[in-house]
């Protein structure tokens, strides 16, 4: 069984995973942003999940929730789940937090960043992004963009780790509301089976997924000039490099 921490696991796609891979025997690290939000993760606590704390919207307390996710012991997967689709917290949570896991977190086996279709609307221009969310200057689609883009990358520079982007689809969770016409099962299956299965299939790295099945994503997702201008983007803006 793999030991496997999901950032945005007090609701939606984040709490169903973690719920679906503690009843298959994992080991879960759950994630909240706050001390008041972990009473939505109690009962899995009380189940014996570990959680740590922190608001992935603020760089000093992303880097805590690593320094926490470190003080538990090495992780077999991170999955990169916590994210938001209005305001100017958009690029710190969705991009921003994600990245500086990655450089931060002791490196596990396999790494899960959740994705969307939207990304395809995204634009790879990163020369007047606001990376700390003091301002909106970019949406939600150029968000998923980039992390996409950080996944692809991750799996070139990093060949010893597993490394994919997950499309869950539009499901009926609180950020895709009531009438969303995805499977809520789907939604958040791919990751988990991407984190903690031993098919040969889900052991394939940089790869874009939806629902199980590998999709051609943007084209500047594997394009390698804009994978290492956004990388130098981020850790100009954070101070820390991914090596």
């Amino acid at each position: 069984m793999a030991r496997i921490f999901i950032t945005g696991s007090a609701d939606g796609l984040g709490r169903a995973a973690a719920q679906t891979l503690m009843d298959a025997g994992h080991d879960v690290v759950v994630h909240a942003r706050s001390t008041a939000r972990l009473t939505a993760v109690r009962d899995l606590v009380d189940r014996g999940a570990a959680a740590v704390v922190g608001d992935l919207a603020d760089q000093d307390e992303t880097s805590s929730v690593a320094e926490q996710v470190n003080r538990l012991g090495p992780m077999d997967a991170v999955i990169h789940n916590a994210g938001v689709y209005t305001g100017p917290r958009i690029m710190p949570v969705n991009v921003v937090a994600p990245y500086l896991l990655t450089a931060l977190i002791r490196r596990p086996q396999r790494l899960v960043y959740l994705s969307s279709g939207m990304h395809r609307g995204g634009r790879a221009e990163l020369a007047h992004v606001d990376w700390s969310g003091l301002r909106a200057t970019g949406s939600y689609s150029d968000s998923k963009l980039f992390v996409t883009t950080l996944a692809v990358a991750v799996a070139r520079i990093w060949p010893n780790v597993i490394s994919n982007a997950v499309d869950p689809g539009w499901v009926p969770t609180r950020m895709g509301g009531p009438g969303a016409p995805d499977d809520l099962r789907l939604g958040h299956l791919t990751q988990e089976w991407l984190a903690g299965t031993d098919d040969p299939r889900a052991r394939s790295s940089g790869g874009y997924w939806y629902h199980q099945r590998l999709q051609d994503p943007h084209d500047a997702v594997h394009d390698r000039d804009f994978q290492t201008e956004l990388l130098a983007a981020i850790a100009d803006y954070t101070g820390t490099v991914m090596v």
